[in-house]
């Protein structure tokens, strides 16, 4: 009989752009439906991230100051028990800081 038990993902990032990374990298490497992973604050307050990054960052040498650097993003997603270790070296290889999920 087969294995049909899925589990909760969770990795954090610094940027934003790690975050949207490691969602293609969940929906074209591991086949997940986009609506079934969910990308949001890892603290209580709205947040681009810890850094910026990409379009938060200014060719300049400057960053935007109209988004808040409050803290973390996480990423999470269900994702089939036999995919665990697999995804995990993909979010880390997308840039998270923390995965967890087992």
């Amino acid at each position: 009989m087969a294995d049909d038990s899925t589990t909760t993902i969770r990795a954090t990032f610094d940027t934003r752009e790690a975050a949207d990374l490691a969602v293609e990298h969940l929906v074209q490497q591991h086949g997940v439906s986009r609506p079934d992973i969910f990308i949001q604050s890892a603290t209580d307050r709205n947040t681009i991230g810890s850094k910026p990054s990409g379009g938060d960052a200014s060719h300049e040498g400057g960053s935007r100051n109209d988004a808040p650097l409050e803290g973390e993003i996480e990423v999470s997603a269900d994702i089939a028990s036999d995919q665990i270790a697999a995804v995990q070296r993909s979010l880390g290889d997308a840039g998270a800081i923390r995965v967890s999920g087992r």
